[in-house]
């Protein structure tokens, strides 16, 4: 069974669990992160936790709320190994996990509803990743995220070459 891990900010905490009980419906196990009550607290906090548990492999994908999904977002995707993605509705959550792989989905519940915060969260969880020339991109993005300047050349210049080919 997939594991999700699920995380929110006090302004997300709402709408949360709505998708909670929408991705057991689904089938997901669902693990709740925090926060868990209404008072103010901050979003980087969640995003963190969620992310570190998706990267150490505990879960398999994660969701994060908090008012526009942004700042939530930007928190995960400092902990290596996370793509963590910012969707408003449902065709960039498709492409972010065909291209991208994404493997945390954020959204702002200041920003979509309930019904359509579970659109995209179906689109995503749906959605496969296509590899091919996409891999290429997401090994470039884990060179930059290692710092290693070294390997990322390398992939530029093979990539550069792939594209001369054809």
């Amino acid at each position: 069974m997939v594991k999700i891990a699920i995380g929110s900010d006090h302004v997300g905490y709402e709408l949360k669990p709505e998708i909670i009980e929408y991705l057991k419906e689904l089938g997901y196990e669902v693990s709740d992160f925090g926060t868990y009550s209404s008072e103010r607290t901050d979003y980087p906090i969640y995003g963190k936790e969620v992310a570190q548990k998706v990267a150490a492999g505990e879960y398999d994908l994660g969701v994060l709320i908090c008012g526009t999904g942004v700042g939530i977002s930007l928190a995960a995707n400092k902990v290596p190994g996370i793509r963590s993605v910012v969707c408003s509705e449902p065709y960039s959550a498709k492409l972010s996990k065909e291209h991208n792989n994404t493997n945390i989905l954020a959204f702002g519940s200041r920003v979509v509803g309930a019904e359509l915060a579970k659109m995209i969260v179906k689109v995503w969880l749906d959605a496969k990743f296509i590899g091919g020339r996409h891999q290429r991109r997401i090994d470039e993005i884990a060179a930059i995220e290692a710092n290693n300047d070294e390997k990322f050349e390398a992939i530029k210049v093979a990539n550069s070459q792939k594209y001369a080919d054809r």
